[in-house]
C-alpha cells in the first residue's frame, strides 16, 4: 500500500493551481446519463473517485473516456437499470446515478452506497424525495430498486438541506411531468454548477443556489460540453498548508466567493488571506488565535475541512471547540493526528483542541479522505519524519497532491508508486 513519507518544517512558497471540484464532477458525470447523445466535461481531476465512477458508467453501459483534464462520456446504447455492487460499496456519490436512471429508465437498483467512514449519510431523503415524484422503492440483499412509469412533478420539502438529495432530485425532475419544487434544497456551489450543466443540456432550472429550485421538466435533454468549477476544499487545504507550516502561497484558479465562512475563520485565528478574482494568497507564521468552529451545510463552515483546520487550530493559543454538525464519525482521525503531538479530547459532536501544539513526527494512518489531508498537513509542520499510510484515502480526492506540495518547496515522498493514480488513464 501506498504511503507518504514527510520531512516538515518546511515554510510553503509559491504558486499551485487547484483542479476541477470532485464533488461536482461525479455528479456532472452521473448526470450525462439523462442524455443519449455525447457529454464532454472539461477541468475534471484525475483521481480515484472519477476513474471509479467512469467504471460505474461503464457497467452501465456508456461509453467512458477518461484523460488528464477531460472526460467523454456516451451513453447513447443500451443501458442496464443497475449499478453494481464492488463499485458502488467504493464510493458514495454512486447512489447519485439513482435519478437520472429512474428518469432515463424507467427503474434503477443501486447497491446501498460506501466510501468513507464517516457516519450515515442517510439516503433517506432521496427516496422519500423519489416516492413524491411517483416511484416505487423497495429493497432487497443489499440493493435499492426505484420503478415508476411516470415521473410527474410535486412539492418536495426535505427534512434537511441534503446535498446529495438535492442533486438526485433535481436530474429526476429535469424530464419529469410538469413542474417540481424542491424546497430546504441544498445551497452548494456544486448545486448551481450541475444545474447549469443541465440547463445547457435543456432542463428548466431555477434557483439554484437558494433554499427554493424549481424544475419544469423537459420531454429530453441533449448532450452538452462543460467546464467543472475549482475544487473549494482542494483550495481550503492549500491555504491551510501554507498557514500552518508558516508559508506564502498564492492558491490560483480558486473561487473565493465559495470559501467565504473559511476564509473568515482562519483570518479570524490570524492568518494573512488576500482575495482576488481568482486566487488568493495567504501567509502564514504570525502569532495564532483559538476560535470555536461549528460545521454547517453551505454557506457555513464546510464539514470537509474540519480535519484539516484543526491542526491549524492545535498551533494557535488557548483552547478551540470544533463543533461537528454534519456527519456522525468525522472524529476518528483525532486519535492519529494526537499520535503526532496534537491534544484533541472528543465528546460526541465536539472537539476541544488544545493548542500550542509543536507537531513531531510519527508513523499515522488515514481513516478517511479529509483525515489523510489533515495528517498531511501536520506532517508538514512537523519536526522530523511523518509517515502517513493508507494514502489511497486521499487519492480519492486528490489531484497529484505530493507534486502540487513538491512545487511549493514539501519534502514528501510516495513510496510504492506502482499503482499510481496518474497511470490509471483510460
Amino acid at each position: 500500500m501506498d504511503k507518504y513519507v514527510i520531512t516538515g518544517g518546511i515554510p510553503l512558497v509559491g504558486t499551485v493551481r487547484v483542479s476541477g471540484a470532485k464533488n461536482s464532477a461525479l455528479k456532472l458525470m452521473a448526470a450525462s446519463l439523462l442524455s443519449s447523445e455525447k457529454t464532454v466535461l472539461h477541468n475534471v481531476p484525475l483521481i480515484r473517485d472519477v476513474l471509479t465512477m467512469g467504471e460505474v458508467l461503464r457497467e452501465i453501459g456508456a461509453r467512458v473516456t477518461i484523460s488528464p483534464d477531460r472526460v467523454e462520456i456516451d451513453p447513447g446504447g443500451e443501458l442496464s437499470p443497475t449499478a453494481p455492487y464492488e463499485l458502488v460499496r467504493r464510493m458514495r456519490a454512486s447512489i447519485l446515478v439513482m435519478g437520472p436512471l429512474l428518469a432515463r429508465l424507467g427503474r434503477a437498483r443501486v447497491a446501498m452506497p460506501g466510501g468513507c467512514n464517516i457516519g450515515p449519510r442517510h439516503i433517506n431523503y432521496h427516496l422519500s424525495g423519489l416516492e413524491k415524484l411517483g416511484a416505487k422503492i423497495n429493497a432487497d440483499h443489499g440493493f435499492i430498486n426505484v420503478a415508476a412509469r411516470n415521473l410527474t412533478g410535486d412539492i418536495i420539502n426535505l427534512e434537511y438541506p441534503s446535498m446529495g438529495a438535492t442533486e438526485n432530485l433535481i436530474m429526476a425532475a429535469s424530464t419529469a411531468r410538469g413542474r417540481t419544487v424542491i424546497e430546504s434544497a441544498a445551497r452548494e456551489p456544486e448545486i448551481i454548477d450541475l444545474a447549469k450543466f443541465l440547463t445547457s443540456m435543456g432542463a428548466r432550472i431555477n434557483g439554484a443556489g437558494t433554499d427554493t429550485i424549481v424544475i419544469d421538466g423537459v420531454e429530453s435533454l441533449s448532450g452538452a460540453t462543460h467546464t467543472v468549477i475549482p475544487d473549494r476544499v482542494e483550495a481550503g487545504t492549500f491555504m491551510l498548508a501554507a498557514a500552518v507550516t508558516g508559508g506564502d502561497v498564492e492558491v490560483t484558479g480558486a473561487n473565493p466567493l465559495h470559501l467565504e465562512i473559511f476564509t473568515s475563520k482562519i483570518r479570524a485565528i490570524g492568518v494573512d488571506v488576500k482575495e482576488y478574482d481568482h486566487h488568493v494568497r495567504v501567509k502564514g507564521g504570525g502569532e495564532y488565535f483559538s476560535t470555536d468552529i461549528a460545521t454547517l451545510p453551505f454557506p457555513g463552515f464546510p464539514t470537509d475541512l474540519q480535519a484539516p483546520v484543526m491542526v491549524l487550530l492545535s498551533l494557535a493559543g488557548g483552547h478551540s471547540i470544533v463543533t461537528e454538525n454534519v456527519f456522525e464519525n468525522r472524529f476518528s482521525f483525532v486519535e492519529e493526528l494526537n499520535r503526532l503531538g496534537a491534544c484533541i479530547r472528543t465528546s460526541g459532536h465536539h472537539a476541544v483542541v488544545h493548542g500550542n501544539t509543536r507537531f513531531e513526527g510519527a508513523i499515522v494512518e488515514a481513516t478517511d479522505l479529509r483525515a489523510g489531508a489533515a495528517l498531511v498537513l501536520a506532517g508538514l509542520c512537523a519536526s522530523g519524519v511523518t509517515e502517513v499510510r493508507h494514502i489511497q484515502h486521499i487519492d480519492r480526492g486528490y489531484e497529484d497532491l505530493e507534486f502540487k506540495l513538491k512545487g511549493l518547496g514539501a519534502d514528501i515522498e510516495r513510496v510504492d508508486t506502482a499503482d499510481r493514480i496518474s497511470t490509471a488513464v483510460t
